[in-house]
């Protein structure tokens, strides 16, 4: 061994060495800034550590909702159809709310569905109730089908699967001759699908069918990403871009941009946080989808979920100070990914809000309490 290459290989262990003291020494400084009690969350705009609560993702319905879908879901369940026909009527043309009704009255059918076989009959808001058949029928094949690969599935399972995969394509067909104006149907046959792969030219035809009804179907998209996924048909690339292209083109007040969350989901649920795309890339991003959460009724119920993954990213990404403002949004709730995939989600939840304070304190110009979207008391 030559003089050079040992001299090389003594230099690359004693930097190794100093890397290993440093970060070391780093984990125990986070350690203690992030420790539970080492920082005083009321100090930073946060709920008190002893109000956390990881029942709820946010905050619960309020009560006179609920008692109005309290009473529908027992009508239902009684077997009358016609609180369940009214409750379609009464959602209108507002695509994206019809698709919210429809999946609590698909939840209802899957426990007892006489009525929606009496709803069908009758007639009244025909494309609706043949929409819910579709959906529970596709619901059933996901059940018989089980959760592990393909080659894992049994024949009879699988031989089910198919069978009720098909009844739910053609009845998703027949809700869609009954209102050609409805993107419902076809949401139901993208979702449908993952369970019988198309060409990638069939299925730009059938994601066209569902565009040019409602080019923002949120649930809609939601079934795109997946689809395009590595899990399924497409690859990481695929949906990475399809949920980019929807942080760029989606209008105000639009929820798309949160495909993206759901995006990096899927990929650190895959392949860990070795598997996101860049940080630097996810922090161009990252403050566009935040803005269109921003824009959103408070009411939404796909918002506290949406805000758990966008502060857990942006500490990923870096962006401390956005996710520290998300927490303050999100309040006392934990119950949401990521912190209920951890052993104790109080702890993991309470561990990542002082991180980003910590880390927020560090970001020259800024102070951890101050609103994310001020630096140096002047606006951003």
């Amino acid at each position: 061994m030559t003089p050079v290459l040992v001299f090389g290989l003594a230099l690359l262990i004693a930097l190794l060495t100093q890397w290993r003291q440093w970060s070391a020494r780093r984990r125990a400084e986070l350690g203690r800034e992030t420790a539970p009690g080492a920082f005083d969350p009321e100090a930073y705009g946060l709920v008190r550590s002893a109000e956390l609560d990881p029942g709820r993702a946010g905050p619960p319905m309020r009560l006179l909702r609920r008692k109005e879908l309290e009473a529908l879901t027992d009508s239902c369940l009684a077997g009358g159809w016609r609180a369940a026909a009214a409750y379609m009527t009464a959602a209108g043309r507002d695509w994206d709310e019809r698709w919210a009704r429809l999946d609590l009255l698909t939840r209802v059918a899957a426990e007892r569905d006489e009525w929606l076989t009496r709803w069908r009959a009758s007639g009244v808001e025909g494309a609706a109730a043949a929409t819910v058949q579709a959906r529970l029928l596709l619901r059933r094949a996901w059940e018989a089908r089980g959760t592990g690969r393909a080659a894992e599935v049994p024949p009879d399972r699988r031989t089910a699967f198919r069978a009720l995969l098909s009844a739910a394509r053609e009845i998703a067909q027949q809700a869609a001759e009954l209102d050609p104006d409805d993107p419902g149907p076809w949401v139901v046959l993208v979702t449908a699908a993952r369970g019988a792969p198309l060409s990638r030219r069939r299925f730009r035809a059938l994601w066209g069918e569902v565009t040019a009804r409602a080019p923002q179907h949120a649930a809609g998209h939601g079934q795109a990403l997946r689809y395009l996924g590595a899990e399924w048909h497409g690859s990481d690339r695929r949906m990475l871009r399809f949920a980019e292209r929807a942080v760029r083109t989606a209008p105000d007040g639009s929820p798309l941009p949160g495909l993206y969350l759901q995006a990096l989901y899927q990929l650190e649920q895959r392949h860990g946080p070795a598997g996101l795309p860049w940080a630097r890339r996810r922090r161009a991003l990252l403050p566009k989808v935040a803005e269109a959460l921003a824009a959103l009724p408070p009411t939404d119920d796909r918002l506290p979920s949406l805000r758990h993954l966008l502060a857990h990213f942006a500490l990923l990404s870096g962006r401390p100070e956005l996710a520290l403002e998300q927490f303050r949004l999100i309040g006392p709730w934990c119950g949401a990914h990521p912190w209920t995939s951890m052993r104790d989600p109080v702890r993991g939840f309470d561990r990542a809000r002082a991180l980003a304070v910590s880390l927020t304190a560090r970001t020259p110009g800024r102070s951890p309490g101050e609103p994310a979207g001020r630096v140096g008391g002047r606006s951003a």
